[in-house]
């Protein structure tokens, strides 16, 4: 073999390694967030792509709604009567970008939200209106949410 069809081999070769260490595959509940020698460059996925080995940088971030137990809370009512309560968050990623780029840990931003909402919500109202109205207040709480990646 000539020197000149090694070289060529070894090109091709280094070619299709280079080329399979960017390929990316994310699942139809999954997006990957694409950093360019550290910059935000796209949202990619669900599916196959291709990122450039060794210059862009790929996150996932799941878009499935997910479920957070909120263990008991002591609160305060509006009447000044503490009472023990729990509540069950549910929230989803609409946004993958700013969940990776705004936030450090957008897990732990939403929980703490969550908890911050529901002390707001029982300390706005009296202990009957809670033991009454939970129907309604339950309704009420996802309007009062206010987003630690958008800023609300």
């Amino acid at each position: 073999m000539s020197p000149a069809a090694v070289g060529l081999l070894m090109l091709f070769l280094a070619s299709g390694l280079l080329f399979a260490l960017g390929l990316r595959m994310d699942r139809e509940y999954e997006r990957g967030v694409i950093f360019r020698l550290g910059r935000f460059h796209s949202v990619k996925g669900p599916g196959l792509y291709w990122i450039i080995p060794f210059i862009d940088d790929a996150t996932r971030v799941d878009i499935r709604t997910r479920t957070v137990d909120i263990e008991a809370q002591e609160t305060v009512t509006s009447d000044s009567v503490t009472i023990r309560v729990n509540a069950v968050l549910y929230y989803r990623i609409i946004e993958p970008e700013k969940a990776v780029i705004s936030v450090a840990d957008y897990r732990a931003a939403t929980y703490q939200i969550a908890l911050t909402t529901l002390r707001n919500v029982v300390g706005q109202h009296l202990m009957d209106e809670i033991l009454r109205d939970r129907d309604k207040i339950n309704s009420s709480v996802p309007s009062l949410m206010k987003s630690p990646i958008r800023g609300d």
